[in-house]
């Protein structure tokens, strides 16, 4: 196995996670028809309090589906740290950490706090009620660590948008159902640029390195041939999950397309970029929590 992630569960509400840092999977290169060529690999991906080869519990407080509910994470010493700020997102040959907020087949609304120390993942609520998806999402869905979307950035390619003050979102289309705080790796293999309320909203199409089908595909046009119809879904999904509440649908930049590995991976380092600045308190962090 070229990279591995192993859940292994204890004592009642923990799960100890390892994470092994073995040369990831590198697939081959595709020749795409629509192409976005950068220099990402030239780039510097930031990682500042990054825990590497990081061994951690996750630790739930409370019962789920309550608003107390909490899943931190926590060191070897029972230190609480952040899944957003001190998992590493980089592990090498573009193969990146992928933090689990709502498992495939699930409808509860989860998400890291990013406004509470140590952001844990709880469920979102709106007017004091616990937000659910009104059916459920049909991928692993999640935030790349160490990633953030500035808001106070105008994205010139995707009509001035400004980002949403989040983590990279990841949808991974993998066959197995994941857990909350499991941390997958992943390689991504496209992107998509949602547009919720005009906020800008990435969502990269990525695979776990642990799917059996991961050697299967390396870019955008592998998805298409092994998982046809997978991309359209997603983007469809997301169109459309708020209409039954009431809202309009979301819209998506880039020609309403999905983009190709290389621009997947631009979006990740220019948003590693954007956290390593927060965290440096080069940006105002508003009620964000750094800790």
């Amino acid at each position: 196995m070229a990279a591995a992630t192993r859940v292994i569960a204890s004592s009642s509400n923990t799960i100890t996670t390892t994470l092994f840092s073995k040369s990831p999977f590198v697939g081959k290169t595709q020749n795409l028809c629509l192409r976005f060529k950068n220099n990402v690999q030239k780039r510097r991906l930031f990682t500042c309090r990054a825990i590497y080869n990081p061994q951690f519990q996750i630790k739930e407080e409370g019962q789920p589906e309550t608003l107390d509910y909490r899943v931190f994470f926590v060191d070897n010493s029972g230190k609480k740290i952040s899944p957003w700020h001190d998992i590493p997102l980089r592990l090498g040959d573009n193969v990146f950490n992928f933090i689990v907020e709502i498992p495939k087949e699930s409808s509860a609304k989860m998400e890291v706090a990013t406004d509470e120390l140590f952001t844990p993942i709880k469920q979102d609520t709106k007017k004091g009620k616990l937000r659910y998806y009104p059916y459920n999402i049909n991928w692993n869905y999640g935030l790349l660590p160490q990633t953030w979307e500035d808001p106070s950035f105008a994205n010139p390619e995707v009509e001035g948008a400004f980002g949403d003050n989040d983590p990279v979102d990841v949808v991974e289309i993998g066959g197995r159902q994941a857990k909350i705080g499991e941390v997958l790796k992943v390689k991504p293999l496209a992107t998509l640029a949602m547009l919720d309320e005009g906020e800008l909203d990435w969502k990269i199409v990525a695979i776990s390195l642990d799917d059996p089908r991961a050697s299967l595909v390396s870019d955008i046009d592998d998805v298409e041939k092994h998982f046809p119809g997978t991309l359209t879904a997603i983007r469809d999904w997301f169109r459309d999950y708020k209409i039954p509440d009431g809202k309009p649908a979301n819209k998506f930049g880039l020609g309403n397309k999905a983009a190709n590995k290389d621009y997947a991976l631009k979006v990740i380092t220019e948003a590693n970029e954007s956290w390593a600045k927060l965290v440096k308190r080069s940006i105002a962090a508003g009620e964000l929590s750094l800790v």
